[in-house]
């Protein structure tokens, strides 16, 4: 393809883009596609000669387009939001024109400095702990410095020189990864690192470690254990209370029952913001009961052994708590991969307590924050911590800047070698819109959630499963769950809007996800009609009688 034709294919495309974007909204929200249709529609084998583009591109709207579920879709309140918008689009192409590869400082220096101070700008606008910044690292060079010497050799191990092997901290800072669940495994091998002092990246994970989520935790928590050698048996689910947030009761208690074992625990995963539910952890207290200060008395714990009165079980675990201070420290790391954008503004910061304790933290600006995927904003308060346990410096990746320690290499801050130019499309978004166009953004889905929360709340028929406290509704019809599946199917299957469920208390729940580029008070309003009508057509199929809204 000539650059002639680029050009001109380009405007194509983007006039496209533009086209569907504005809209999306006429098509049927769920793909009607069935297993294998679209496979039957492309060839077996790839051409021998190269096509025209007329012809690569009538396929998309003749293949691909039928083949879409419409996440950018207004009437799309599935799963969570999967954001997007001009000025990301812009930045995710300019990415791909320039096509660097950002694996070291040297590769791009401006791949890695323009994400470094977006990583700092998203911190100040969210109020994260001042920690979690390179601009309040101690051994911050100006303009860079990840703050570490070089390790050049052909495996994990540090040079004797490098400041990694005195375990001191250098200080904190963020990256953009994938996904949350990418920064829950680097921060769980972090944490394995910092427990064993190394010894599992040189001989194996042979300690008897063990990680603890709440029983709401996000699936990538289990992977993560998979991955990283600890395994699905070490990983302990804790209980949560009414409102689905981990019992810090309970999280004490299988502590010490683990430590008293000869077990070390390792890390907490804690979750601000869940998938199911937008249940939010108690971090502070998570914080203190990890770092043995004042959280709040185990004497309601909940009792695991039969015959032992509750206040004596929880006495005993505090106490098998208490003296073992000075145990390895346990990583806290906090997902809020969906919800975090919510603390763009202040009346929602309540979400950030206890962060100042957290080793890790987390956020998807590509849920919530009108990024299109792939972009989290994965955060470290001691780096040297990250980079001692994920940094291998083979001979043909060796330069005098990642030597010197000056620089950011943030192929030491992931799994893979390679990265993608991610800063760009985050860094036009912020420009764009700024911090005041982001939070009435943030306001205007909350909003609408608020409005759906209380349709429900005044329906004699349908109830709320959880508190509401951002964007995501979770609901019922009282008729039980084949009622409340034959809503959803009824609602999916016409392709007017998109709903997805959960299970809550063992309830099939269903979810309402407010947050789409374009979602405005109506869609919303057409959604309440649509479940309400749903719900009057099964009761009239004699699914159960229907009371009219309160």
């Amino acid at each position: 393809m000539s650059a002639k034709a680029f050009r001109e294919n380009g405007r194509q495309l983007l006039d496209w883009i533009a086209d569907y974007l504005e809209t999306c909204e006429k098509y049927s929200v769920q793909s009607q596609v069935k297993p294998g249709d679209i496979l039957a529609r492309l060839p077996r084998h790839p051409p021998l000669a190269g096509e025209a583009w007329p012809s690569i591109f009538r396929d998309v709207d003749d293949i691909i387009l039928p083949g879409i579920t419409h996440w950018q879709s207004p009437n799309f309140f599935g799963f969570f939001p999967a954001n997007n918008s001009y000025p990301s689009i812009l930045g995710e192409l300019l990415s791909a024109g320039l096509g660097v590869q950002g694996m070291l400082w040297t590769t791009s220096p401006a791949c890695t400095e323009l994400e470094m101070r977006v990583l700092d700008w998203c911190a100040e606008m969210l109020g994260l702990p001042e920690k979690f910044r390179f601009d309040n690292s101690p051994s911050l060079l100006e303009g860079g410095g990840q703050g570490v010497g070089g390790a050049h050799v052909q495996h994990a191990t540090p040079h004797p020189t490098s400041p990694l092997r005195g375990g001191r901290s250098v200080g904190g800072g963020g990256v953009i990864l994938d996904t949350a669940s990418s920064a829950t495994l680097c921060a769980m091998i972090a944490a394995r690192e910092r427990a064993t002092q190394g010894e599992s990246n040189r001989t194996g994970a042979r300690q008897q470690l063990v990680a603890y989520a709440s029983s709401q935790a996000h699936s990538s928590v289990e992977k993560a254990a998979r991955i990283c050698g600890i395994g699905s048996q070490h990983l302990r689910l804790v209980d949560v209370d009414r409102n689905f947030a981990m019992k810090v009761d309970h999280l004490r208690v299988l502590i010490a029952a683990d430590r008293k074992q000869g077990l070390t625990p390792f890390i907490v995963c804690a979750t601000v913001g869940t998938t199911s539910s937008n249940a939010v952890d108690p971090v502070r207290e998570i914080g203190e009961v990890l770092r043995g200060g004042t959280a709040e008395s185990a004497a309601d714990s909940p009792v695991r052994g039969e015959g032992v009165a509750p206040g004596v079980e929880a006495a005993r675990a505090k106490i098998l708590l208490d003296r073992a201070i000075l145990a390895p420290p346990v990583w806290l790391h906090v997902d809020a991969a969906m919800s975090g954008t919510a603390a763009l503004c202040p009346e929602f910061r309540w979400m950030n307590n206890g962060l100042d304790l957290a080793d890790s933290y987390c956020f998807n600006p590509h849920k919530w924050m009108l990024t299109n995927f792939d972009c989290d904003c994965f955060y470290v308060a001691d780096r040297a911590a990250l980079i001692h346990a994920l940094s291998i410096l083979p001979e043909y990746l060796w330069n005098q800047e990642t030597e010197s320690g000056a620089v950011v290499d943030y192929r030491d801050w992931q799994i893979p070698l390679g990265r993608r130019f991610r800063a760009l499309k985050l860094w036009f978004v912020i420009r764009h819109y700024g911090v005041e166009g982001l939070q009435a953004y943030v306001r205007h889905h909350i909003a609408l959630a608020q409005w759906f929360q209380a349709r429900v709340e005044s329906h004699q028929d349908f109830e709320l499963a959880a508190p509401c406290p951002l964007n995501l509704v979770c609901f019922r019809h009282q008729g039980g769950d084949a009622m409340n599946q034959s809503i959803l199917d009824s609602i999916n299957h016409s392709g007017k809007a998109y709903l997805t469920h959960t299970k809550l208390n063992g309830k099939l729940t269903l979810r309402l996800a407010i947050g789409a580029w374009r979602t405005k008070l109506h869609h919303v309003e057409r959604v309440w009609e649509l479940i309400q009508s749903a719900a009057q057509q099964q009761g009239d199929s004699g699914r159960g009688e229907l009371s009219p809204p309160r």
